[in-house]
């Protein structure tokens, strides 16, 4: 079985290692949900919906500063063989706060900031700095 949420993020960090202008991957509502929270957090540059043929797919754009990819790391948390849940409580700062971890809640998909300020837990997807 494989996990289509860590496909999409593996893709987008091989795709800055490999220094890619963008990377493409099929169209999913929660990957276009995620995609776009790291666009509003600017972890990505444009979000687009694609369409080729009879696929729907799924373009990002690359940021790099100074030559080097913005996002550094990542790390899926919750996977379909393991999922991992967080109460409002449990919600911490990733990496001092230059991080950001990305919650599926009740509201939507909420970064750590958003949920510990609306004191809402949910699943934890990944963690990404």
């Amino acid at each position: 079985m494989t996990d289509p949420i860590s496909d999409m993020l593996i893709r987008i960090k091989n795709a800055q290692a490999a220094k890619k202008p963008d990377v493409v991957f099929p169209h999913s509502k929660i990957k276009l949900e995620i995609a776009k929270t790291l666009e509003k957090e600017g972890y990505v540059g444009s979000v687009q919906k694609r369409n080729k043929k009879n696929l729907k797919l799924i373009e990002v754009g690359l940021i790099y500063e100074s030559g080097e990819p913005k996002i550094s790391g990542l790390k899926r948390i919750s996977k379909p063989s393991r999922r991992v849940y967080r109460t409002s409580k449990e919600i911490f700062k990733v990496k001092n706060g230059m991080g950001l971890a990305v919650y599926s809640t009740s509201k939507g998909l909420l970064t750590n900031k958003e949920a510990a300020a609306k004191k809402i837990g949910g699943e934890l997807m990944f963690e990404i700095w």
